[in-house]
């Protein structure tokens, strides 16, 4: 029973990768760029959960929206002054911004809280549901719970409102979206606020899993997610779930084989997948106008 039993953590991680790759797709989706701080801002969420329930005494609930309400402001405040001024520079110079505000986060995140690891108390209560010889405990439950209902909203989201259409217009053409009267500096803003605040459930369900916390909590998880979501076809919001879950399930089996070789396996794949399917799983493949 092995085998289920690794399946199971293989979904419950792969859909924390799942949540976390909502993060990147929407952005890239919107605003076609990679925000590699997306990582750090997990762990500067599971941080505010710590301190807001730890050291505050606040209900897990409490400290998972104020986490997503601080990420959110995060969020919008590092489009604002790191990415808008560079709305119409070349990708490179957005990319090495986006590695920029990584570092600082980090770094901010060592002068704060310092390097000591911190253990995370869970915001998921304890025990499992035995299934036959199958245990799958509370917090593997919630996990793919939050991904399943975050992926069925976010789809509703972007195919039933008004900024949802809004974000689909940039994504398509932002010159023209601009002139439909689309205001596209604030959907791009919005999308970095609905990412940053995934981030923040994505790093309190990180912890709750694993529970030890220090300030490059984020920075591996947050690469596996960009792979997952280049995996599932980034720009895509089925894509960044189906990938997340795969690419979890291929870690957790990995690591049963072998520890050490259990990163290299995971982006082995990618690199056979993008070699096979270069817009990925879902992607779709765009031919550019010249």
């Amino acid at each position: 029973m092995s085998l289920l039993n690794n399946l199971i953590n293989g979904i419950s991680l792969g859909s924390v990768y799942a949540i976390i790759a909502l993060g990147y797709t929407m952005v890239y989706g919107i605003a076609k760029m990679l925000n590699f701080a997306h990582g750090d801002i997990i762990m500067v969420g599971a941080y505010v959960c710590f301190f807001a329930t730890g050291q505050f005494g606040l209900p897990p609930i409490a400290g998972v929206l104020l986490a997503m309400v601080v990420c959110t402001i995060l969020g919008m405040v590092i489009e604002r002054l790191a990415y808008k001024p560079l709305r119409q520079a070349p990708s490179l110079a957005v990319l090495i911004t986006a590695i920029g505000v990584s570092y600082f986060l980090q770094n901010s995140a060592l002068l704060l809280w310092k390097s000591d690891p911190k253990v995370f108390t869970s915001v998921v209560p304890g025990g499992s549901l035995t299934l036959g010889s199958v245990n799958i405990t509370y917090v593997s439950l919630v996990t793919v719970l939050s991904c399943v209902v975050i992926m069925l909203v976010l789809s509703f989201f972007t195919g039933h409102t008004k900024l949802g259409k809004a974000m689909r217009a940039c994504s398509e053409d932002k010159a023209a979206a601009q002139l439909m009267g689309i205001d596209v500096n604030r959907t791009i803003s919005m999308t970095f606020a609905i990412g940053s605040a995934l981030a923040a459930v994505a790093g309190v369900l990180l912890c709750s899993t694993y529970p030890t916390l220090m300030p490059t909590t984020g920075s591996l998880p947050g690469i596996k997610a960009f792979t997952a979501a280049v995996f599932g076809g980034i720009g895509s919001i089925p894509g960044a779930m189906l990938g997340g879950i795969l690419l979890g399930i291929i870690e957790i089996f990995a690591k049963a084989f072998n520890t050490n070789i259990s990163d290299a396996v995971v982006f082995a794949v990618l690199i056979v997948v993008l070699l096979v399917k270069p817009s990925g799983l879902l992607g779709k493949t765009v031919r550019e106008k010249v």
